[in-house]
């Protein structure tokens, strides 16, 4: 995706909000005061954002991942970080939960190792972009599968996880992939099954979407505006024509939007872009670095 050549996935706006401020704001909401990013691409951006966290009524610490190696390489960054059991969210997902505390409470009553957020999956291609998560007759996790080839049934992982300290061993033992060379998360949790660890799911997600694609990036904006009950967002110092009409629309602050333009309509301007010379702008995702238009747009979910 061009735009992530200049900004981090999870510093993407929605509804000109970070992703990853919303799921940090899912954590302060239940309780948790203090949370490790591990971050690689533009740390500085990060830190000029969210400082110390002391404006979302936490305490950040950014711990950068000089080679990009994985995810389960970046979580095994956090073990001289923990000393308790540990929440961990995917950066790059934007996701909508529920019943968070479902999952915290799952993993004390049932003493387990691990509890694992899913959701029932419609849509087989949808489980083949993330993992696949089978149950055994005990009610525990027997396998999970990265990017399955074959789906065998409609559970799906979704980007959050419940983890306790333990599974920093199954971390040391996890290979890298000959897929991606790299070392996956899902290895680490099937070795921490096979080690006899007992992991559990929760169906904690309503939503989530992997933002792969520009497309990704409006249909999340247009959720986040129906969930809302909004027409549009429009932010600070951007003045919008008198007669101009948006609709299903984010704009950023500091936008520069020409007199002439009469309607703007399932659009995604960022900070400081300029619309430039047109009547009508839609179906767009503005940056100041691009205007990517788009004939056909999809916003829906399968779900």
């Amino acid at each position: 995706m061009p735009i992530s050549e200049n900004y981090p996935k999870p510093l993407l706006p929605i509804c000109n909000k970070p992703i990853v401020q919303y799921q940090l704001e899912y954590m302060r909401d239940i309780g948790i005061e203090e949370v490790f990013l591990v971050v690689g691409h533009l740390k500085s951006s990060f830190e000029r954002v969210f400082g110390t966290g002391e404006a979302l009524g936490m305490n950040l610490v950014f711990l950068e991942q000089e080679s990009q190696l994985g995810i389960a390489h970046a979580v095994y960054m956090l073990e001289k970080h923990l000393t308790t059991p540990f929440l961990l969210f995917l950066g790059d997902i934007f996701i909508v939960p529920t019943e968070l505390d479902k999952m915290i409470n799952l993993f004390f009553e049932k003493k387990a190792g691990a509890v694992l957020a899913v959701k029932h999956e419609k849509d087989p291609e949808a489980i083949k972009r993330n993992f696949s998560v089978t149950i055994d007759d005990r009610g525990q996790v027997s396998r999970v599968i990265e990017k399955p080839r074959y789906v065998k049934n409609d559970m799906k992982g979704c980007g959050i996880y419940l983890f306790d300290l333990p599974f920093f061993d199954s971390l040391r033992q996890t290979p890298r992939t000959a897929m991606r060379d790299e070392y996956e998360i899902t290895d680490s949790i099937q070795i921490f099954i096979n080690d006899g660890y007992p992991v559990y799911v929760a169906e904690s997600v309503k939503e989530d979407i992997n933002i792969t694609f520009p497309e990704d990036l409006l249909l999340c904006n247009y959720l986040e505006l129906k969930k809302r009950g909004k027409k549009n967002i429009i932010g600070e110092n951007t003045n919008v024509p008198e007669n101009c009409d948006v609709i299903d629309s984010v704009i950023g602050s500091n936008v520069q939007i020409n007199d002439i333009t009469r309607r703007i309509e399932r659009c995604v301007i960022f900070d400081d872009s300029k619309t430039g010379n047109f009547v009508e702008i839609e179906n767009s995702l503005i940056t100041p670095q691009y205007h990517l238009h788009f004939d056909k747009l999809d916003l829906s979910v399968t779900s």
